[in-house]
Parts: structure tokens; C-alpha cells; sequence
């Protein structure tokens, strides 16, 4: 089974007198009833339950059914660095990828996971996600005490960005940051807000501030119109590698592109217009930079907001130790796997109840049956 290959590695946290259920089982369990549809820990055991004959056809189960009190243990207690990345390795092993590296990082904040209730402490993961191949690559738990700035470079250990291009918003525009990920082989499209005011407003200025807006040589420029449910969006971008004239330019390792991005967007006869800016370390055209700001914001569209929508990752109280971050692996190694099952042409949430219905459909989703 796939699967075994890569839990086998995952270190038990439990005693070994205490171990009636396989780890192994526990983990699958948790996996295959996330994928039909459960979104806590009870329900997990209450699928559990419902299947038990089933899931004795493949799975260890002399220990009967573990409890949820049994699987909240074990979720808190495990290494969610040692979990990711065995969800990491088996996601690749199922997904076929494509040759093109866009790479975007960004933090999600787990609404229900707190210390205390009414303590104003959340979990908050920052994840890597493949914009071409919708796939978690990576993801880290910040510390209590921290934020993205020093979980990214931590995560960036993690990843292997050789000749990808690494999209981060601005919470990430740092300069450590963008040479780490040089040092590394990759490159970065960073978004350019306040929090690097000296190179905002010399971006900025550097775009918008002369009379001559977009004419002068070195500029290019690519737009792209989609019309679409009785919203227009237009999207145009330009680029420059004239950065002679950024002062901070030579803190920024490998600085070769600056890009402006206008959006314009009329809905029901409304229109607002928003600029952003980024910098890069690639040299792109116009109709590069775009691609890479629209595929930045993959991470939240296909992966955050799928998260809250199809899986209710906002709802749910799990927090014990380490059991926020490890289930937070669980449902986005779920989110992978369903992913690379296109044969359902319906979206995540009905591919869930699809699973749920079909035991074969669920069996080729986590790869018990390659050959369907």
C-alpha cells in the first residue's frame, strides 16, 4: 500500500505499551474520513465505526476502532514537521507535475484553534503551494511569539526551490528572505507594500511618476480582459529592468525586475481600480509578471478559501498541542489527493461525498488501487 511507505517513517510519540492501534491505522483512518467528509475528531471516530468491516479488509484493526479520545492524543502529540513532510513525499508520489515551478507562500490563520477560549491566540500556518499542480509542498506552524518573517525562511528549508519562482506577498518582502531563496537556486516575485516604505515609494515613483507615465524606453506592457458572471476585470502589467534608480536596490540580491499591476474591475457598473508592485530577481516580460500575480493568489483561491468552503477548516476547535497543525496536514493532504482524481468533474466538496459514496473512487484517491 502507498501509504505504508510513507507513515512507516513517522516516529510513534506513544509508549509501546500503551500503542493498541497502529499507527499507521490511525493515521489512515483520519485520512479516509476527512476525504468522506468528517471535520473533527468525533466524527472521525464515528466513521471509523460506520466502516469497520470495511476498513478490516486492509487495515490493522485488531485493536477495534481507536477512540476520539485515543486519535486527539496521538494528533497532539505528534511531530507536525515529520507529518508534513510524510504527507509531502506521498502527495508527490500521487500527483503528476508539471515542469513549470511557480511557487507561492502564504499564511492562513486557524479561526478555531486558540489556547483559550476568548484569548485571542490562533495557529497560524504558513504553507507552500504549487500554483500549476494545486498541491501542498510544505507547510510550518508559527511560534507563538513569531510571524511569517521567521517561519518562510524555516519553511524554505523544507522546499526545494531550484529554478522556481517564489511568490510571497509583502509580509514576506524581506530582504534574508529574497536571498535565501536565491542561495537556493530560485527566485523571487515579491509584493511591495508600506512595510518596505523606502522601496514602495521609489517603485512607485519609479512607474507613476512621470509625465511621460509608460512611454519612456524600458517599459513593457501586457493586458489581459476576462468578462466573466456580469464581471469585467482587466488586468494590465508593466515591467522594467531600468532599477539604477531604486535606492535600496543593492540590499535586494539578484534585483533584475520591477512590476506594476492594474487591476480594473467594474461590477454591475461600479469600477474600481487597484495598483500593486512587486519586485523579482527574474528578468520577466509583462505577460510573465502577470501570469505570476495572478498565480500567487492560487494559494487563496484554490487552496485557503477550499479549505474554509469544502472542508470548514475555520470550524474547527481541534488545538491540543500539536494537533491543529498535524489535522491541518491531514485535511491538505486530503485537498491533494481528491485534486489529482479529475475523472469526477465536480468540485472538492462533491468529490468528498463522492468518496464517501463510492469505495472504489476512495480507494484510487489515497492509491490502495493505482491501476483504476
Amino acid at each position: 500500500m502507498i501509504a505504508e511507505e510513507f507513515l512507516s517513517v513517522i516516529a510513534d510519540p506513544r509508549v509501546e505499551r500503551t500503542r493498541k492501534h497502529p499507527l499507521e491505522t490511525i493515521l489512515i483512518i483520519s485520512l479516509l474520513a476527512v476525504i468522506c467528509g468528517a471535520d473533527s475528531i468525533v466524527a472521525i471516530e464515528q466513521y471509523a465505526t460506520a466502516q469497520q468491516q470495511w476498513l478490516e479488509t486492509f487495515l490493522d484493526m485488531r485493536g477495534g476502532v481507536p477512540s476520539h479520545d485515543t486519535i486527539g492524543r496521538v494528533f497532539a502529540a505528534l511531530n507536525p514537521m515529520m507529518l508534513a513532510e510524510a504527507f509531502r513525499r506521498w502527495t508527490a508520489a500521487m500527483a503528476t507535475f508539471s515542469k513549470e515551478k511557480l511557487i507561492a507562500i502564504d499564511g492562513k490563520t486557524l479561526r478555531g484553534a486558540f489556547k483559550q477560549a476568548g484569548d485571542g491566540v490562533f495557529v497560524h500556518m504558513v504553507s507552500a503551494w504549487s500554483a500549476m499542480n494545486g498541491v501542498v509542498l510544505g507547510q510550518i506552524k508559527t511560534d507563538e511569539k513569531s510571524n511569517e518573517i521567521t517561519a518562510i525562511p524555516a519553511l524554505l528549508d523544507l522546499l526545494d526551490v531550484n529554478g522556481a519562482l517564489v511568490t510571497i506577498d509583502a509580509a514576506g518582502t524581506q530582504t534574508p528572505i529574497a536571498a535565501k531563496i536565491v542561495d537556493k537556486g530560485g527566485d523571487y516575485f515579491l509584493a511591495v507594500k508600506g512595510n518596505q516604505s523606502k522601496l514602495h515609494d521609489a517603485v512607485v515613483e519609479h512607474f507613476l511618476g512621470t509625465e511621460r507615465e509608460h512611454t519612456r524606453v524600458g517599459f513593457w506592457e501586457s493586458k489581459e480582459d476576462k468578462p466573466q458572471h456580469g464581471r469585467r476585470e482587466v488586468r494590465r502589467a508593466w515591467v522594467s529592468n531600468d532599477i539604477e534608480e531604486i535606492a535600496t536596490a543593492e540590499r535586494w540580491v539578484g534585483l533584475k525586475t520591477l512590476v506594476r499591476v492594474e487591476s480594473t474591475r467594474n461590477v454591475n457598473g461600479e469600477e474600481s481600480i487597484e495598483n500593486r508592485f512587486y519586485i523579482s530577481s527574474r528578468v520577466l516580460s509583462a505577460s510573465e509578471a502577470l501570469h505570476a500575480s495572478r498565480g500567487h493568489w492560487g494559494i487563496e483561491n484554490q487552496l485557503h478559501w477550499v479549505l474554509d468552503v469544502a472542508f470548514r477548516e475555520d470550524d474547527c476547535r481541534v488545538r491540543a498541542g500539536n494537533a491543529a497543525a498535524n489535522f491541518s496536514a491531514v485535511r491538505q493532504l486530503a485537498l491533494g489527493l481528491l485534486k489529482q482524481r479529475t475523472e469526477k468533474k465536480c468540485g472538492i466538496k462533491t468529490r468528498r461525498l463522492c468518496a464517501a459514496w463510492e469505495p472504489n473512487f476512495l480507494l484510487r484517491v489515497i492509491g490502495l488501487n493505482p491501476s483504476g
